[in-house]
């Protein structure tokens, strides 16, 4: 399997490469390029001067013998040249450019001729006879053949070079800046493999650290040593690893909660249906038996039980609804006092029954609350429910509104013996109950809380709990000031 190691450092050789042969032809190029402006401005007269000599030998015609002889004189001091004659319209009249050498073309391009006779700046190159396609440096001049309008056409360098290969081979500059380039090359793609390989050290510990995670070290973190992109990555590795590992806390927690809930339901369920099942199993057996208040007693046995059961499934269906956030409350402004006034006047009855004195301290000119009150009298009648429940025999529980500016604060206060302390993270989940061994008698089915903690979220509050053993509970929240 390639690594991005092996993939980066084979993409920087490739870009390396590429580098050092464009550089290499651009360097061979311009060598060339050199050669020939050079070539062409040291002969630059030479054609002129040739033309001199070889002029009287040309006004009765073209005498080969004469003008080899003359030519092998000028070639022996200069063998790099090839001499033509040109006639005016581009054919070649004659040429001497040795027995080695065989002409490929007849005709040359007159037009780098013309631009070099007006003045033109070398390099000019022209057609190069021997060769299909080649250019080369050259001097030219005119002259007359027996009166007519010729050219004395002088290839310099002959074929020296014709190629790449034969410039690098037979100039030491080439071949030394080729050499210093190579290095150079060399030198950079090693040290670019080494610093992608420190760069990427980062990366391939990274790897090691989500491999770890992923087998499932969740407590492995990446050391985030920089604030680059790499450290930047890291960082969100670390964050996402956090995130992970609170969802999986959680799970972990729901899924307690759920072997708690089947519990706890089941027992919720099964008390009451037994109940509802053995009453009316007794009314039907001893029917005839049963005296009227006998029956009217069962009855009302079965009955409250029957509620209690409905009860039980209406809160759990309310608390889905607000667990997948389809209840959207109805806000508007309303009295806190008549909503308290109204609740101690329905929960009174069972508090006395119970022993309690249930109270509401309303302080006077109170401020209009904005929220949704079906929803908020919801919740404060789950908490004096709770607050009831767990008060002993002759204890009280108050209700007190306060006006604080903007906000209006809702506190349940109640005398009952307290939460302890490590107890109260866990009152808000459904299905707690502080003393397990409580019976439905006494304690709730363990909703009320969570409903109550669900609809004080919807209004952009948070429902807290203030409590220790031996001094009592106190719940409060608060919801924003109406403006009217």
């Amino acid at each position: 399997m390639r690594t991005f190691l092996s993939k980066l450092s084979a993409l920087f050789l490739v870009l390396i490469v590429s580098l050092g042969v464009t550089i290499a032809f651009l360097v061979v190029r311009s060598v060339m390029r050199f050669s020939d402006e050079a070539e062409q401005k040291v002969n630059m007269g030479l054609a002129g001067e040739l033309a001199v000599e070889f002029q009287p030998l040309l006004d009765r015609g073209i005498d080969p013998d004469s003008l080899q002889q003359r030519i092998d004189r000028v070639l022996g001091i200069n063998p790099r040249i090839e001499i033509y004659l040109v006639a005016a319209d581009g054919s070649l009249k004659a040429n001497f450019v040795g027995a080695d050498k065989e002409l490929v073309r007849t005709k040359v391009d007159l037009e780098p001729i013309r631009a070099w006779l007006t003045g033109a700046d070398p390099p000019v190159l022209g057609t190069d006879p021997v060769s299909s396609n080649g250019r080369k440096p050259f001097s030219a001049t005119q002259i007359e053949i027996m009166g007519q309008e010729a050219y004395l056409y002088v290839i310099l360098g002959g074929s020296r070079f014709d190629s790449a290969a034969s410039m690098i081979r037979d100039s030491y500059i080439v071949r030394a800046t080729l050499k210093g380039l190579s290095i150079v090359l060399l030198v950079t793609g090693a040290v670019g493999i080494l610093l992608f390989s420190l760069l990427t050290r980062r990366l391939r510990d990274m790897k090691e650290v989500v491999s770890a995670f992923e087998a499932g070290n969740h407590q492995t973190r990446v050391e985030v040593k920089s604030a680059d992109e790499i450290g930047q990555l890291g960082q969100s590795f670390n964050q996402m690893a956090d995130t992970i590992v609170s969802v999986l806390d959680d799970l972990k927690k729901t899924d307690r909660l759920r072997r708690e809930l089947v519990a706890n339901v089941s027992h919720d369920l099964r008390s009451p249906l037994s109940s509802i099942r053995g009453y009316l199993e007794t009314i039907q057996i001893k029917d005839e038996e049963l005296s009227p208040d006998e029956r009217r007693r069962y009855i009302d046995i079965v009955l409250r039980n029957t509620v209690s059961l409905s009860n039980l499934v209406s809160a759990l269906f309310e608390l889905s609804k607000l667990d997948a956030e389809q209840v959207r409350p109805n806000n508007e402004p309303f009295s806190v006092a008549e909503l308290v006034q109204d609740l101690v006047q329905q929960y009174r009855p069972d508090a006395e029954n119970v022993g309690v004195r249930l109270e509401a301290e309303l302080p006077p000119d109170l401020s209009l609350a904005y929220g949704d009150i079906a929803l908020v009298e919801r919740a404060v009648s789950n908490l004096i429910d709770n607050a009831i429940r767990f008060t002993p025999d002759g204890g009280v529980v108050r209700i007190v509104p306060r006006d604080s500016g903007d906000r209006i604060g809702l506190s349940i206060i109640d005398t009952g013996d307290g939460i302890p302390e490590d107890e109260l993270p866990h009152i808000f989940d459904r299905f707690y109950r502080v003393e397990k061994s409580r019976t439905r008698g006494r304690g709730g089915a363990g909703l009320g809380l969570a409903i109550a903690r669900k609809i004080v979220e919807l209004h952009g509050a948070k429902l807290s709990v203030q409590s220790a053993t031996g001094t009592g509970t106190t719940f409060s929240f608060e919801l924003p000031v109406a403006r009217v």
